[in-house]
């Protein structure tokens, strides 16, 4: 009898496994070191480490960087891209803009595919979508002939006003299809049938590069399991907050190019909730990168508008997710003016930081924890040994000594530093956003995020920091807590004020057709699937546009067009509730309801924490040396309460509880810290 969910998360430094017993409805993790040449490897170790019997496991969810990784590092196959005559270049013209507009040293990288492995041929469609000039054949099947001699085994096929009609793109997919068997082809009016050209070509070629790849790691990874004894599909989670079986992943592989980030904060999402507050920020801090997401009522926001590299925009919803380059192995170092810094460069797994023995010698956050002993001498259930002595090597020789400070305020400086670039980074995506911070909650999870979260939460007057049970493996919770799901769209450009509503609905159905026949396809069940509309406006004559929700029924449009004034104001600080509105595009998102774990709350709440495991001194700042109480997690029952200083230690994870806070385990078994914020300003 099937009675274990298994979620895998795979990290920079540590792959996570959380493992949840459907009939005692506990859960426990494991760690285990990443393996960066091939992921899978860490995914089967962890299993192994874990014990777990695949013939017992009704549901394996997996958060992956293999599509991050491989458009980081472009070891893309050998691809292809078939184009309208004349627009060869639409990639690498882009729409103009720089990451930096000053740094006239700071190119924009190149195109996924080369100019040299991009071709034209000869068809037109225009704006309305007008055939004004069929495929030539002849010529498709000539270059179709060519590529199969270059030895292309996937292609991207991008034709102008292709989301208008596609009928030119699906002739050529067919030619190119009896031409190379082999191959995949992705057509763009089928990965994204929008306007904008290089938005849509550009998600087509990132679709086309990873397809290989990315089928190719989950093929042999549902092969590996099944061997084990698993006979249910693997679940992919994909950016936009929902998971994908193998069979939609061959189709749509670029989904999964988010998929690991956007784990992290649908865990924060749960927790926060769980613990009653509707508005959070999740901080999921690992060893490599920090991920911020916003929780605004409940939800999380979504955004269309993201790259994983600047200049190559990927337009499918995804969980909007800030990252930023600050982890456990972000190196510390003086820059050419003399300034301490903090990241975004990292130790990594190999040779990760000093303190690890294997090569590292530049300081880092985990170093500067370690020898202000925030951090113990061991990581992982003792999978790392720490040596303290290296750490303070690293920090004297790299920081201390050329800024002529004593090491602890060396290393609380390099923390501070961290911090504050945290720090910033919630602000840009809460107050930019037009959010206080001091309506907050934070959650703060990764391997590293309860060493800083109460820091990071000072800086921005949060009063309140969350540690969930499992900070370490947070990331993996969330894979299980994911549906199916699906977002599809159309164009549908018309005055609001002159919209048919029934031609709106026509084409809202036949958006609910398609979602139903992919989550038909993925085997869920017709009570399972919950259909939400869309609709995407602006005032007429802007660019961009926002996405309200959409009902049915006499009295929607109206309903959907003042939600779009309310956001509007929210969003850039005005509404013109005189201006014509005009639609833009109509979207569905589809979700295939899977079960969730349902955990069981304590009965008991006791105040007193019991007596701490050891005591050892630990560095703060201004308080300097302070003889600390260090509390073993797993013995802290429901209810305890305690004041800082104090450290509370556990397999996946370090919470620093600083001065001046005070901490208690609620009934779920997180750790609530509450800080002495300032009053707010009336």
């Amino acid at each position: 009898m099937t009675n274990v969910r298994v979620a895998v998360d795979v990290g920079g430094t540590f792959t996570d496994v959380c493992i949840f017993d459907e009939t005692t409805r506990t859960m426990r993790v494991t760690k285990v070191p990443s393996t960066p040449a091939d992921p899978m490897v860490a995914v089967m170790n962890g299993v192994e480490r874990a014990e777990i019997d695949l013939a017992d496991v009704s549901l394996f969810s997996h958060g992956t960087t293999v599509a991050t990784n491989a458009l980081i590092t472009r070891n893309f196959p050998a691809a292809a891209m078939v184009t309208t005559r004349g627009f060869r270049d639409v990639i690498e013209i882009r729409d103009g803009t720089k990451d930096d507009l000053w740094d006239a040293y700071n190119d924009v990288s190149g195109p996924y595919i080369r100019r040299r492995d991009r071709f034209e041929v000869t068809e037109r469609v225009d704006f309305e979508g007008k055939v004004i000039a069929p495929l030539d054949e002849e010529e498709a099947r000539t270059l179709a002939r060519l590529l199969r001699r270059r030895g292309a085994t996937t292609v991207a096929v991008c034709f102008l006003n292709s989301y208008a009609n596609p009928a030119n793109e699906i002739r050529m997919r067919e030619i190119l299809e009896e031409e190379l068997p082999e191959a995949t082809v992705s057509t763009s009016a089928e990965i994204l049938p929008e306007m904008f050209e290089h938005d849509r070509f550009n998600t087509a070629v990132s679709n086309a590069v990873l397809a290989p790849l990315v089928t190719g790691y989950v093929d042999r990874l549902s092969e590996q399991l099944a061997e084990g004894g698993y006979d249910g599909d693997l679940l992919l989670l994909h950016s936009g907050g929902g998971s994908m079986t193998p069979r939609m992943v061959r189709k749509y592989p670029v989904r999964l190019a988010a998929s690991g980030i956007a784990a992290g904060a649908i865990a924060a999402k749960h927790i926060a909730q769980q613990c009653g507050y509707d508005n959070a920020v999740g901080l999921d801090m690992g060893g490599t990168s920090t991920d911020i997401a916003l929780v605004s009522g409940g939800e999380l926001r979504v955004t269309k508008e993201w790259q994983v590299e600047y200049g190559h925009p990927i337009v499918f919803p995804s969980i909007e997710v800030l990252t930023i380059g600050a982890g456990g192995g972000s190196l510390a170092h003086i820059d050419i003016a003399g300034s301490l810094r903090n990241g975004p460069q990292s130790a990594g797994a190999d040779p990760g930081p000093a303190c690890y023995g294997t090569g590292g010698e530049q300081p880092t956050n985990c170093d500067a924890n370690v020898l202000l002993n925030r951090l113990g001498t061991t990581l992982a259930g003792g999978a790392k040994t720490l040596d303290r002595e290296l750490s303070r090597q690293a920090v004297r020789s790299v920081i201390a000594e050329p800024l002529g400070m004593a090491e602890e305020d060396a290393a609380h400086a390099i923390l501070a530093v961290a911090n504050a670039n945290m720090a910033d980074a919630v602000r840009l995506i809460s107050i930019r956003r037009g959010y206080d911070p001091r309506d907050f909650a934070l959650i703060a999870f990764g391997g590293a995020g309860a060493l800083h979260g109460a820091e990071v939460a000072r800086e921005l007057n949060i009063p309140t920091v969350v540690v969930p049970p499992s900070p370490g493996v947070t990331s993996a919770l969330g894979c299980l807590l994911v549906d199916i799901r699906h977002d599809l769209s159309t164009m549908y450009t018309a005055m609001a004020a002159d919209a048919d509503p029934d031609d709106l609905e026509t084409s809202f159905r036949a958006l609910e057709g398609e979602a139903r026949a992919r989550l038909r396809h993925e085997g869920v069940a017709e009570e399972d699937t919950v259909l939400a509309r869309l609709i995407s406006m602006r005032y007429h004559g802007q660019w961009r546009s926002l996405a309200v929700p959409m009902g049915s029924g006499p009295g929607a449009l109206e309903t959907a067009i003042e939600t779009f004034h309310e956001q509007h104001e929210r969003e850039f600080a005005f509404r013109q509730d005189e201006q014509p509105v005009e639609i833009y595009q109509l979207q569905l998102t589809a979700v295939g309801k899977t079960p969730k774990p349902s955990f069981r709350p304590a009965v008991e709440l006791v105040q007193e924490p019991g007596d701490p495991a050891s005591h050892r001194p630990v560095y703060f700042g201004e308080a300097g040396w302070v003889e600390t109480p260090v509390y073993d997690r797993a013995l802290l029952p429901a209810g305890a309460t305690f004041a800082g200083p104090a450290i509370v230690e556990q397999l996946d994870s370090t919470t620093v509880v600083p001065p001046g806070t005070v901490a208690e385990i609620d009934e779920w078994l997180n750790i609530r810290i509450h800080l002495n914020t300032r009053t707010r300003e009336a």
